[in-house]
């Protein structure tokens, strides 16, 4: 009790926080001064925004949480000329904006264009866009993986098994920043729900030249704004789905406001027959269902201080697909995860040039995991659980060619693991291994971090300064002091931005049964173990490119990066389960290159093509985690072998194409040079163990597993549309070409995993 009555005093004092995203906030008057209520587009290419959306009857629109970049405002009221201007939005202080319209004359003529949005003069590194359109219009996905497809669509990031995404060669350090808090914990479908797409509005994907504010997990980080209209009135929308695999899925989501309040509710669930990644082709026990709801609530005390909450929780159930052996044997295993988390925030404006603003969340997260008795050769017992305490502010203050932004942020994570094990055929190991194994355990980590950032315009240049400093505690007690620069110069004649960023970063190490992995509680198991403490990675990042406009129209990425990274993390598997928990090598080396070319709009088409191609090299010995008998005696020598995410060429395209106002189709290719292995058995072990189709796919001889191409297509129809309500309809076909889709082999730290086979998937929406 004490501790929440601690979070209520500070929700009622006037501290900090904020992500990287603006608002808007327009009046409209007519030639006299006066209110005006009217329509306005709002309109950003290279953000992959379009919204229209009303004034109040006092002339006044508050569009929140718009991510950074140039904005068309276009206005056409009857009475009055068509009115069209730009807002260049890169501050999250609020942004004022008047515009006046003018009396209509014979003479009087105005030109729209919105190819200036497609380019962010102020950008001075790479960032990713999703804006609202690409969400609706996405490719369908497997329950529990909508929002980490999108981010998989991007270059530079990549799968391994069951949607646990790798940005640029990272293992597990991918945060979620979601209406400004991070999840820095593993968010893919295999450790817990995720929020569904359909709740979501737009996302920024950061891989380089990272704000200062961002730490601890920073392979990339997906800022999340998560829907909220603002307009007056009901409005919201409601998604039906379904398709292949037994797969069906509903989610609903609506917001109220009135005067100075705003109450929003969503709600999803769903379920299907392929959730996670089979070790087989046959997908032998893979069902899922998940759920979810969140309600937020937004009081505008006065015209300077807004007040939020927002509460969300979060349940998937699931099976732990088999092996053909495990299959005949009758094994069933499942896992279930529960989240549970609240939001309070308060912003301050002290003036145009000021503001500040503090969140503080409370999140509870418990995983379970059980199995039956014919489970082969161990049974498995897990329930782990966490709570996080959070608190961040921010204050940023404006002073004409330079911002500054300072914060600090406190994240408290109470950690208990409760692990047992019953061996069930004694012959897999270790002849004075017990039968029965069991492991307790709880222990705080204690995360602070301060940092300050600015940056600075001056003419076309831009440039990103910061410094930010970490403290860890948990089985180590480490700090770092980090700085951050990146640059950027724009060239309007030429429609082109160049930039170079540097970070230095300081990652701390994945807590997934981190105090089983370091106990001495496998002394009871081989008389030869090493438990080593793992240390936080550390690492330098470097980032050289381009962003180039041709013809208004078409806007090409190109990137080369390189990351230098010190006790480099990875996980590793407890024994024959499916149990993970963190390791780390002593050093990293991964580098490549990146391009997309992204056409919002031309002529009926829209789209995007990506390529990456990137090289990961990690060099033993082993500095961190679990090691047993064999493995605790023999840590490999100071060599070097290929990182598991060493996928050499990568291709991501869509095109779409509006046959017309209210039908369109598209079509899209994948294709992957294939991830490395290390496979301990020998390939007639592994023809037995998996069948003839997953070796097929396999390249013993370079240790890599075949490439892989395929197709998708889509087609889409507005059904029904009047002046308040829109129904679409979505048809998606997926792997065409009906690949064996092997992601993993059976390696030294992975598992196999079987992506999908040919599929349809189905979805309704109607927007209210």
């Amino acid at each position: 009790m004490t501790r929440f009555a601690a979070l209520f005093l500070f929700c009622a004092t006037p501290l900090f926080c904020q992500s990287n995203s603006g608002e808007l906030r327009l009046r409209v008057t007519d030639p006299a001064g006066l209110a005006v209520k009217t329509t306005v587009q709002i309109v950003s290419e290279g953000n992959h925004y379009r919204s229209t959306l009303s004034t109040s009857d006092q002339g006044r629109l508050d569009v929140q949480r718009l991510s950074y970049g140039v904005y068309q405002l276009e206005i056409t009221q009857s009475g009055f000329a068509p009115m069209s201007e730009s807002v260049d939005i890169h501050s999250s202080i609020p942004t004022e904006h008047t515009i006046q319209l003018l009396l209509p004359t014979v003479s009087q003529s105005v030109t729209v264009s919105t190819d200036k949005t497609l380019i962010n003069p102020d950008q001075a590194g790479s960032v990713n866009q999703i804006g609202s359109g690409q969400i609706e219009n996405r490719l369908s996905s497997i329950p529990g993986r909508s929002l980490q497809d999108l981010v998989n669509s991007q270059p530079g990031w990549l799968y391994e098994g069951n949607a646990v995404l790798h940005p640029r060669g990272s293992e597990y350090q991918t945060q979620f920043v979601v209406d400004g808090i991070p999840l820095t914990d593993n968010r893919s479908p295999s450790f817990g729900p995720a929020i569904d797409a359909d709740d979501v509005q737009s996302l920024t994907i950061y891989t380089a030249g990272i704000p200062a504010e961002y730490g601890r997990k920073m392979g990339g980080v997906v800022e999340v704004n998560t829907l909220q209209d603002s307009q007056p009135g009901f409005h919201g929308q409601l998604a039906l789905s379904g398709g292949s695999f037994d797969t069906a899925g509903a989610a609903a989501q609506g917001q109220y406001a009135w005067g100075k309040n705003t109450f929003g509710a969503s709600a999803s669930g769903s379920m299907t027959d392929h959730y996670l990644n089979p070790v087989v082709p046959e997908n032998f026990t893979n069902t899922g269902t998940l759920g979810d709801f969140a309600v937020n609530y937004d009081h505008e005390l006065t015209s300077k201080d807004r007040l939020r909450f927002i509460v969300r929780h979060e349940l998937s159930r699931y099976d732990i697909p088999n092996e053909q052996v495990q299959e005949a044997a009758g094994q069933v295993q499942t896992a279930d995860n529960l989240e549970t988390m609240g939001i309070a925030s308060y912003e301050h404006t002290f003036s145009s040039a000021a503001v500040a603003d503090f969140r503080t969340m409370v999140r509870d997260n418990a995983i379970g995991f059980n199995s039956n008795a014919n489970s082969d050769p161990i049974e498995v017992f897990q329930q782990n659980f966490f709570r996080e305490e959070y608190f961040k502010g921010t204050a940023t203050i404006d002073r004409g060619r330079s911002e500054w932004k300072v914060g600090f942020e406190s994240d408290n994570l109470f950690l208990n693991e409760n692990f047992r094990y019953h061996i069930t055929d004694d012959t897999q190991f270790n002849p004075n291994a017990p039968i029965d194994f069991s492991f307790l355990a709880n222990r705080p980590d204690l995360e602070q971090s301060l940092f300050v950032q600015d940056q600075i315009r001056f003419k076309n240049w831009t440039v990103n300064a910061g410094l930010r400093w970490d403290h860890y505690q948990l089985l180590l007690n480490r700090q770092a002091v980090d700085p951050r620069f990146a640059v950027s110069r724009y060239f309007p004649s030429a429609g082109l931005v160049v930039h170079f960023s540097y970070d230095r970063v300081f990652q701390t190490p994945s807590f997934e049964n981190i105090l089983l992995s370091s106990s001495g509680a496998f002394a009871s198991i081989s008389q030869n173990f090493l438990p080593l403490p793992v240390e936080p990675s550390e690492g330098n990042y470097y980032e050289a490119g381009l962003t180039k406009i041709f013809d208004g129209k078409l806007k090409l990425d190109a990137n080369y990066f390189r990351r230098l990274v010190a006790n480099y993390a990875d996980d590793n598997l407890i024994e024959d389960t499916d149990i993970s928990f963190p390791i780390a090598f002593r050093k990293a080396v991964i580098y490549g290159a990146e391009a997309k070319i992204d056409l919002p709009d031309w002529r009926r088409f829209s789209g995007f093509v990506s390529y990456s191609y990137t090289v990961g090299q990690a060099w033993y010995p082993v500095t961190g985690g679990l090691f047993l008998g064999d493995d605790a005696q023999g840590l490999p020598p100071s060599s070097h072998f290929h990182d598991s995410q060493d996928q050499r060429n990568t291709v991501r395209g869509r095109l779409r194409y509006q046959l017309m106002p209210r039908l369109w189709v598209a079509s899209g290719i994948q294709y992957d040079t294939g991830l490395p292995f290390e496979f301990e058995g020998t390939q007639q072990q592994a023809l037995a163990e998996y069948g003839q189709q997953v070796i097929d796919r396999i390249n013993f001889a370079r240790g890599r597993i075949y490439p892989s191409f395929q197709v998708n297509a889509s087609a889409g129809a507005d059904v029904y549309q009047s002046d308040h309500v829109k129904t679409r309809f979505q048809i998606d076909g997926q792997n065409l070409t009906d690949v064996l889709d092997v992601i993993d082999f059976g390696g030294l730290f992975s598992g196999n995993a079987i992506g999908p086979s040919r599929s349809v998937a189905l979805r309704l929406t109607t927007i209210f």
